[in-house]
């Protein structure tokens, strides 16, 4: 007897998909057997699949009607099995309650796989870090690392904390927080994130961001927020259940009364089970949840979708969303017969070789970046706050900051060469001038650059009747540009935050169901306040992200309009299982008054239906937009 209680102990402990596989194969395998209904059999089998299925459908039906008079598909499910037991149906009942089991099981399995793209990043939160300390190297848990820890990684280890690099060169795979497949090289300085792989060399970093504030679980928690329970027509398909368990308690009552026969009122109860369309809705968003997260997307909930399919307009913040939000060198001029763009381009990075300024760094990366040669050496290096910096350069004083630096130094700068600078000035470029020995030689113009995918976004949001607004807090030239150059004919600019609050505001006011898509702070209340926010995960700012509903993980903004065409397809999903349960419970409720089909036949019918139903929702698991 011990041991007969220590087994069922352990099968109420399995998962809840490999119990109910159980189940579902203890009573298939003893309705089958009834259907042969062998004589030595003290009683029929179908009462196998009545208790191990049947019996759980009732007392959950039981508890809601006690607690909350929740009136659900369970509740007619329940009336239907004691029913059919009542007139001696027991392979109906059996029959009933199976299928019920199998339906239930194959929306865990549809929710379980939807999901499962997001959940590997619960299983890839590191355990352990190796933490260096006065004594030594100790490994400890990865929630006990503190902000400014020094901490080791080794090759094929997983990162613990977000943080940057010490001392040391690797390369890391992203995958986890990007979605790319080949390995980043990383150096000291680098930024890392926790939950991706050191895959080659062991490194030294310090902690910035730990435990709930780390990137990996900033994305757990989105993951954990990702519910179907929060959409609105979920809510109306619950309530259309309310009324199709009064409608058919009604009919069935009404078809006794009439025709005398309680097994063609007990088939009306089995074949009106609305539980297809209460599995309508959520397997479907669900299912449509997955999807979105294999194309770099992390939806908080199912409403979300539900929302975004009736967007009609866009709004767009620009540095970081449409372009990279760096700074790059776009033009190197040379006024100066003696000083090539070459060679002037080298003396202007070798002079910002110690700058802390962006700018100053964005000339150094890039001169890197496109020349691939050393720095010349530098020295007597020197930073006027608000104006430039100086620097000895191969035995040259170089001078690189705006005009007024450059006039308060004696150099004079020709009026060609301020004609230039003026059209890249119009452009929305920051301009660099350069003076050698005190003579002007030339300027170096930086602009932000427009991410290569963002103008094909744009036309394909185009091709779905949304229309793109670009609201910026950048100056009007720099603005103007960028929307010309992506064909966004709304342009508001130099925007505050409270500016792009009320502008979504006045949107909404005309009955206009607004997206905002941004990834800083300034952007968190217009994130807040549209119908739905989208936030840069990579890029973006914790704030930006928790004001969200969506983020976009990669930050591959080519994937938003397949986000906007799957969320209309699950809706037309969605609609397509509702108006089939109801269709198919009219007809099968038809033939049970009529006497055309039994309380067998009809269970069979109607959780046919609720398969079919499940089916067609997670075929939105593989679902893509097809080119035009």
């Amino acid at each position: 007897m011990k041991r007969l209680t220590e087994k069922l102990e352990a099968f109420l402990e399995l998962g809840g998909t490999k119990k109910d596989i159980t189940l579902l194969v203890i009573s298939g395998t003893a309705l089958l057997i009834s259907i042969f209904q062998p004589a030595s059999l003290p009683f029929d089998p179908a009462w196998t699949a009545i208790l191990l299925c049947g019996i759980p459908i009732i007392l959950e039906a039981v508890t809601g009607l006690i607690t909350a008079f929740d009136i659900k598909a369970d509740v007619l499910v329940s009336l239907a099995l004691i029913a059919s037991v009542c007139i001696g149906e027991d392979f109906a009942a059996g029959e009933v309650a199976f299928i019920m089991q199998l339906g239930g099981l194959l929306e865990e399995l549809t929710v379980a796989k939807a999901r499962a793209g997001i959940e590997k990043l619960v299983r890839l939160t590191p355990r352990t870090a190796r933490l260096l300390t006065a004594g030594g190297e100790k490994t400890v848990p990865a929630e006990e690392v503190q902000i400014g820890d020094r901490i080791r990684v080794l090759p094929g280890e997983t990162i613990p904390v977000d943080g940057v690099i010490l001392s040391g060169q690797t390369s890391i795979n992203q995958a986890v927080m990007t979605g790319e497949s080949l390995p980043v090289d990383k150096t000291a300085g680098d930024e890392v994130s926790s939950g991706t792989v050191n895959q080659f060399g062991a490194f030294e970093m310090k902690a910035e961001k730990v435990g709930e504030d780390s990137s990996i679980q900033r994305m757990i928690r989105l993951v954990q927020s990702a519910d179907a329970g929060k959409a609105k027509i979920v809510s109306l398909a619950d309530r259309w259940a309310t009324w199709v368990v009064i409608i058919a308690l009604s009919a069935a009552l009404l078809t006794w009364i009439f025709t005398g026969e309680v097994i063609r009122a007990v088939t009306i109860l089995v074949v009106f089970c609305p539980c297809a369309m209460v599995l309508a809705t959520p397997t479907a968003i669900m299912a449509a949840i997955g999807n979105a997260t294999h194309h770099g997307f992390l939806v908080r909930e199912g409403d979300a979708l539900e929302r975004l399919a009736g967007v009609k307009r866009i709004a767009f913040d620009k540095t970081g969303t449409l372009t990279y939000g760096n700074p790059k060198v776009t033009a190197v001029k040379s006024f100066s017969p003696g000083w090539p763009e070459e060679q002037l381009f080298a003396l202007a990075a070798a002079a910002e070789q110690f700058s802390e300024h962006p700018l100053g760094k964005a000339v150094v990366h890039d001169f890197k970046a496109q020349k691939g040669s050393a720095l010349l050496p530098a020295d007597r290096f020197q930073m006027i706050p608000g104006q430039g910096i100086s620097a000895r350069v191969d035995g040259k004083t170089i001078l690189a900051g705006n005009q007024n630096m450059l006039e308060k130094n004696r150099c004079s700068l020709p009026d060609s060469m301020l004609r230039d600078a003026e059209n890249y000035l119009d452009r929305g470029c920051t301009v660099i001038y350069l003076a050698a020995d005190g003579t002007a030689a030339g300027f170096l113009a930086l602009s932000d650059t427009v991410r290569p995918e963002s103008a094909g976004m744009i036309a394909g949001l185009k091709e779905l009747n949304v229309q793109p607004v670009l609201l910026t807090g950048d100056h009007e030239n720099a603005a103007r540009t960028i929307a010309e150059e992506l064909g966004i004919g709304d342009v508001k600019a130099e925007c505050l935050p409270e500016d792009k609050l009320t502008l979504i505001d006045s949107f909404q006011k005309k009955q206009e169901t607004v997206c905002m898509i941004g990834d800083g702070i300034n952007d968190a209340p217009a994130l807040k306040k549209a119908d739905v926010g989208i936030a840069m995960g990579g890029v973006g700012s914790d704030i930006a992200v928790d004001a969200a509903d969506i983020a976009l993980v990669d930050d591959q903004v080519q994937e938003l309009p397949h986000l906007f065409a799957l969320s209309r397809r699950m809706m037309v999903t969605i609609k397509c299982n509702l108006s089939f349960s109801l269709g198919l419970n009219l007809i099968a409720i038809i033939l049970a008054i009529t006497g055309m089909l039994g309380p067998v036949a009809g269970a069979l019918v109607h959780n046919a239906g609720s398969v079919i139903v499940i089916i067609h929702s997670a075929l939105l698991l593989k679902w893509k937009k097809r080119p035009r």
